[in-house]
C-alpha cells in the first residue's frame, strides 16, 4: 500500500463511521496489494508479464489458462451503463433522527436519536452517458440507501421536486426524446435539440418541470449545495396501522447555490469532473457535506384539500400550505474505496422500503416499481445484485430464492420451497400475520380504465407559481435558458408551439423568449386547442412561494468556498496575511494563483508557494477573487493577459472580488472598482492607503466586507456585465 493510500485510509478510519459492520463487509472484498499475485482461484502467478509460448518467439498456447483468465476478466469488466443516471458520484455516511417519529411511522431508523443509520448516497446527471460532463443543464439524481435493521430502504429522488410526466407509460418516450437523436447520436448530455422540444411542446404536462429545468436549479454550484426531493407522495404508516401522506425533502446546510450558465459551459470543457472532484475533495479534507431530512405530512382527511392532486408527480405542495418539518440530518463522511464496486454497482430501487413506509397510487411511482428491478437485473447480470457488498443488507435476511447468475451466498440443506417440514424437522409456513412489512389496506375504486384522473388536469398553475416565486435575476436566467435551448431547435414550428405553451405560464415570459427566436408572437389560443391541454387558473390559493427561490439561501457562512489569490513577484505579503487568515478562519479555502508553479517572491523577499496557475485552474473553478497589494505584483498581473481574463471572467460571472492597495490597478484596467463609493455589487475595494495596509483594524474591515460579499454567493444584480469581454 502506498503512503498516499495509507494516509487516505487513516483519514477514513478517524471519521468514526458508525457502519462498522458495513465497512468490514466491504473491506473483506478488497484486494491487499502486498499479498502474492494469484489467479481468481488462488493459484500463485509465477510471471505476470509473459504469456506461455511454444518457444520464446513462438505462438502463444491455448493452454495458458492464466492468460485466458486475465484477458477474459478484462474483456468483461465493464457492465452496461445505466440508461439514465449513468454519470454519478457517491459517498458513505450516516443518518440520525432528531426525535422519534413513532406518531407517524414505525420505520426503525426514524425512532431513536441515539442510533446512527449508515447510508450510501449517489448523485448523478440524468441524460448524459458516463463520459459526459458534470455541469450540463440537467436534472440531478439524489438517491439515498439507508442500511437499517429492518432492511435496506432506498429513497430514490432528484434535486427537483416534480417530474416531466404524470404516468410511467410516457417514461420511455420522454427518455427517447431527451437522449441523443438516433440517426446521428447528437447532442450528448443536452436537451437543446428538436426531438426533446418536439415532445415537450406536445405534452403540456411537462411545463412545470421545464420551468425548473430552465432555472438555475439545473446547474448547481456543487452537489453539496443542492436540495433533494423524493418527488412522489409516499405514505407513513405507524404501529397502529394509521396512514399519513408524506413528501420527502433534503435541505443542504450550505444553502442552495448555482453556477452561471456561461461558467457551467466552460467548466464542462475545463473540468468535466467538477462536481465529482468537489464532493471527493470536501470529504477528504474533513468538510463533510450535511443535509437535513424534511417531511411534509398530510393527514388522510386532507388528501383532496389543495386544489391539485397529491398523486400527480408534476405537482408539489407549497411550503406555505404544508410546512417542512426537519426531522433528522445526514452527514457524508467517507469516500468510496472503489468506484466500480460501490458507485457503479450500487442498485437503488424505490420499491426497497421498510415497515412504516409505503407507496401511494402515483402512476409514475407505480411504473418505477417495476422498471428498477428490471433495469438492475439487466445491468448487473442477474437477480442476485442484492448480494453485492454495496447492496447487501446489514440485517439478517432469509428466503428460498436460489441460484441464478453471480450467486454469492452458499445455501445449505435440501429445502428451497415453502411450506416445508424438512428444514427444521417441523412445519414451516408463512401465511401472513402482523409481523414484517404490511401494505396499507387502501380501498380501490373500480373499474379498470386506461385514463387519467380529472384531478391531474391542471398543467400550468404550478409552473406559474414557480416563475412568480423567482427573484428578478432568476427570472432573467430562465428567459435566457429558454432562448438558448429553443435557438438550437431547427424547426420553427416546434419553437412556436413551445412559446405558445409558455403564454399560459406568463405572457411576458413567452414574448421575451419569442423575441430571440425569429417566430411569431405567442398565441395562447393555439396552445389551448391542442390535445392534452389543461388549465385551471383558480387551482392555487397563493401566488408566490419563497421556498421555490434560491435567493438568500444558506446560513450566511463561507465554509468551503474557494478563494483565488492572484499574485506575482512583489506582492505585499504583510498586508495579505491578516486578510487571508480571516478568510480561512471563516472556513474558506484560499489558493494562490500565479503565472507558473513554484513560488513567488514577496516585496519583503519571502517565498510564497503557488498552488495553481491561471491556465490549469481557471476562474470558473473559484467562488471569489482576491487581488492583494504590491506595486510590482499588480503591474505584472495587469500585463498578463491570462490574469486579466481571470478577473474579467470572475466579474462577468458575478463573483465577489476584493482589491487591496495597488491591486485596485488591475480592476481599474476594467473600468470598475477604482471608486470605493460607487463600486459594483460584490466588489470590495480597500480605501486604506497603501502605507497603512498592515494596520490590523483596516485589514479586519476589509476581510469582514469580503466575507459578507462571498456569503451572498453571487451578485446577480451587478451592472455592466454584458459588456465584459470574457
Amino acid at each position: 500500500m502506498t503512503q498516499q493510500n495509507k494516509a487516505g485510509a487513516n483519514r477514513r478510519s478517524k471519521v468514526g463511521d458508525p457502519a462498522q459492520a458495513k465497512q468490514e463487509q466491504l473491506a473483506a472484498s478488497t484486494t491487499d496489494t502486498v499479498a502474492p499475485l494469484t489467479t481468481n482461484q488462488g493459484l500463485q502467478i509465477p510471471d505476470n508479464h509473459n504469456s506461455l509460448k511454444a518457444g520464446v518467439r513462438g505462438p502463444s498456447l491455448l493452454e495458458d489458462f492464466i492468460l485466458r483468465e486475465k484477458i477474459t476478466h478484462f474483456d468483461h469488466e465493464r457492465i452496461p451503463e445505466r440508461v439514465v443516471h449513468a454519470r454519478g458520484s457517491a459517498a458513505h455516511g450516516y443518518f440520525e433522527v432528531y426525535k422519534s417519529m413513532s406518531q407517524f411511522t414505525c420505520a426503525s431508523f426514524l425512532q431513536d436519536p441515539a442510533v446512527r443509520t449508515p447510508v450510501f448516497v449517489r448523485f448523478s446527471t440524468v441524460a448524459g452517458s458516463r463520459g459526459s460532463a458534470d455541469t450540463v443543464r440537467d436534472v440531478r439524481g439524489f438517491a439515498v440507501k439507508f442500511y437499517t435493521q429492518q432492511g435496506n430502504y432506498d429513497l430514490v429522488g432528484n434535486n427537483i421536486p416534480v417530474f416531466f410526466i404524470q404516468d410511467a407509460m410516457k417514461f420511455p418516450d420522454l427518455i427517447h426524446a431527451v437522449k441523443p437523436e438516433p440517426h446521428n447520436e447528437m447532442p450528448q448530455a443536452a436537451s437543446a435539440h428538436d426531438t426533446f422540444w418536439d415532445f415537450a411542446s406536445l405534452m403540456p404536462e411537462t411545463t412545470h418541470m421545464l420551468m425548473w429545468a430552465m432555472s438555475d436549479r439545473a446547474i448547481p454550484r456543487s452537489l453539496r449545495m443542492m436540495e433533494g426531493f423524493g418527488v412522489h407522495t409516499f405514505r407513513f404508516v405507524n404501529a397502529r396501522g394509521e396512514s399519513h401522506f408524506v413528501k420527502f425533502h433534503w435541505k443542504p446546510k450550505l444553502g442552495i447555490h448555482s453556477l452561471a450558465w456561461d461558467e457551467a459551459q466552460k467548466l464542462a470543457g475545463k473540468d468535466a469532473d467538477f462536481h465529482r472532484r468537489d464532493l471527493w475533495d470536501a470529504i477528504e479534507a474533513g468538510n463533510f457535506p450535511e443535509w437535513e431530512l424534511g417531511v411534509q405530512i398530510v393527514p388522510p382527511e386532507k388528501e383532496h384539500a389543495f386544489g391539485f392532486d397529491l398523486l400527480d408527480p408534476t405537482k408539489l405542495i407549497p411550503e406555505e400550505m404544508v410546512p417542512v418539518q426537519r426531522i433528522g440530518r445526514m452527514v457524508l463522511n467517507r469516500n468510496p474505496d472503489n468506484f466500480f464496486a460501490e458507485t457503479e454497482q450500487v442498485a437503488f430501487h424505490p420499491g426497497h422500503v421498510v415497515p412504516g413506509i409505503d407507496f401511494s397510487n402515483d402512476p409514475l411511482l407505480q411504473g418505477r416499481l417495476f422498471s428498477y428491478t428490471d433495469t438492475q437485473i439487466s445491468r448487473l447480470g442477474g437477480a442476485n445484485f442484492h448480494e453485492l457488498p454495496i447492496n447487501k443488507a446489514v440485517c439478517p435476511f432469509h428466503n428460498f430464492q436460489r441460484d441464478g447468475m453471480h450467486r454469492q451466498s452458499i445455501a445449505r440443506g435440501q429445502v428451497a420451497y415453502e411450506p416445508n417440514s424438512l428444514g427444521e424437522g417441523k412445519e414451516f409456513r408463512v401465511d401472513g400475520g402482523s409481523a414484517g412489512f404490511q401494505s396499507f389496506p387502501e380501498e380501490i375504486d373500480p373499474p379498470k380504465v386506461r385514463r387519467r384522473s380529472p384531478s391531474f388536469d391542471d398543467h400550468f398553475t404550478q409552473a406559474r407559481l414557480f416563475f412568480n416565486s423567482q427573484s428578478v435575476p432568476e427570472k432573467e436566467h430562465i428567459v435566457a435558458a429558454f432562448r438558448f435551448e429553443l435557438s438550437k431547435v431547427e424547426l420553427p414550428a416546434v419553437r412556436q408551439r413551445m412559446v405558445d405553451n409558455l403564454a399560459h405560464v406568463d405572457e411576458k415570459l413567452a414574448r421575451r423568449v419569442a423575441e430571440a427566436l425569429g417566430i411569431n408572437e405567442p398565441d395562447a389560443k393555439a396552445a389551448a386547442g391542442r390535445a392534452g391541454f389543461r388549465e385551471r387558473r383558480d387551482a392555487m390559493p397563493i401566488d408566490e412561494s419563497r421556498a421555490l427561490s434560491m435567493a438568500e439561501s444558506g446560513d450566511g457562512s463561507i465554509k468551503t468556498r474557494k478563494i483565488a489569490i492572484l499574485m506575482a513577484d512583489g506582492v505585499d505579503s504583510a498586508a495579505l496575511k491578516p486578510i487571508r487568515e480571516a478568510l480561512e478562519q471563516a472556513g474558506a479555502q484560499c489558493k494562490v494563483v500565479a503565472a507558473r508553479l513554484g513560488t513567488v517572491a514577496s516585496a519583503s523577499k519571502r517565498q510564497l508557494e503557488v498552488d495553481v496557475t491561471f491556465v490549469n485552474t481557471p476562474s470558473v473553478a473559484f467562488d471569489a477573487v482576491l487581488l492583494p497589494a504590491g506595486a510590482e505584483s499588480a503591474k505584472a498581473l495587469a500585463a498578463n493577459g491570462d490574469a486579466v481574463h481571470f478577473v474579467l471572467e470572475a466579474f462577468k460571472h458575478c463573483k465577489a472580488i476584493c482589491a487591496v492597495g495597488e491591486g485596485v490597478q488591475l480592476l481599474a484596467s476594467l473600468g470598475v472598482g477604482n471608486d470605493p463609493k460607487a463600486a459594483p455589487a460584490g466588489v470590495v475595494v480597500a480605501a486604506t492607503p497603501v502605507t497603512n495596509l498592515g494596520d490590523a483594524s483596516a485589514a479586519t474591515q476589509i476581510a469582514h466586507d469580503f466575507v459578507a460579499a462571498i456569503a451572498r454567493h453571487r451578485h446577480w444584480d451587478r451592472s455592466g456585465i454584458d459588456a465584459v469581454p470574457a
